[in-house]
């Protein structure tokens, strides 16, 4: 391992310290709060890197503030909202659009806000893809789209979003047939933009952290086991559409699963590595959608 690599994932492993106990403590806020679907537990803290004693000698987190900053939580008048679109599915994954939440949105919202200076709302906001509302978020999430089926209205509805200006990141779907099935979908919301790479030198991976290499991140099982891959999705890409004057709209990681990396961020299980580039590739894709 690189020591450039040490410090980047010393800086990542300290913004997790505690990210448990945050998640903890905004699930039992969100019955108080005005968020716009149930919640559910997260699991128990983890320390990385820190000792108990150290903890108790200098505590990381001082809990009364973390439960005024949820109960207090508003999306109104906030820089960000990180935003999951919900979707139409098909057969046994007909919910596929709530896969890892909401615990991974909110974990990712406590790290996102320990590395970046934004004010960002602290809580999940799914929202769908035919709600006229979207428009007020300008950053949009979407994963396991392998079994997206959308009606025609959320076709219509996601495609006068992204003229309109909003980005929209896609995740966690793999191999031949899922990525067969996602384009057919996507065809139908922009038929008129192709689908390309996007070559490490884009500024996608340099806006915040320099990000040289893409990592393929497994779901936790795998990760435990030692394999990265699932189906024939072997090799992890960066995709994209851009518009007719260069506007990157859409950012397609497939044969990889970010959102996972979030979900189980604190786990002891799960590997530095891959939540590491999880949490880089998606603080680069925030920044640069939220300043382009």
């Amino acid at each position: 391992m690189r020591p450039r690599y040490l410090v980047r994932a010393g800086v990542v492993a300290t913004a997790l310290i505690g990210v448990g106990l945050v998640g903890l403590w905004a699930a039992e806020e969100a019955s108080q709060e005005p968020a716009p679907t149930a919640s559910s537990a997260v699991s128990s803290s983890v320390v990385v890197g820190v000792s108990f004693a150290a903890q108790q000698a200098r505590p990381l987190l001082d809990r009364n503030d973390v439960r005024r900053r949820i109960q207090n939580a508003r999306k109104t008048g906030r820089e960000f909202v990180f935003t999951r679109a919900i979707y139409n599915g098909g057969g046994y994954r007909w919910g596929a659009w709530a896969t890892d939440f909401p615990k991974a949105d909110r974990q990712f919202l406590t790290i996102l806000d320990r590395l970046v200076d934004m004010d960002a709302y602290e809580l999940e906001n799914a929202v769908q893809l035919d709600d006229p509302n979207i428009r007020k978020f300008p950053f949009l999430y979407a994963l396991e789209v392998g079994n997206m089926y959308m009606t025609e209205p959320e076709v219509k509805g996601l495609r006068e979003y992204l003229q309109a200006g909003g980005f929209l990141m896609i995740d966690d779907f793999w191999g031949t047939w899922e990525w067969e099935n996602f384009e057919a979908e996507i065809k139908r919301v922009l038929p008129e933009y192709p689908i390309i790479d996007i070559p490490i030198d884009h500024p996608l991976f340099t806006t915040f952290y320099n990000i040289e290499e893409i990592v393929q991140v497994p779901a936790i099982n795998n990760a435990m086991n030692g394999r990265t891959w699932e189906r024939d999705g072997y090799t992890p890409i960066v995709r994209g559409i851009f518009d007719e004057t260069g506007r990157l709209m859409v950012v397609i990681n497939w044969n990889t699963d970010i959102g996972d990396a979030w979900e189980w961020a604190e786990s002891p299980y799960y590997p530095l590595r891959y939540s590491t580039y999880a949490i880089e590739i998606t603080v680069n894709t925030i920044v640069y959608a939220m300043s382009h």
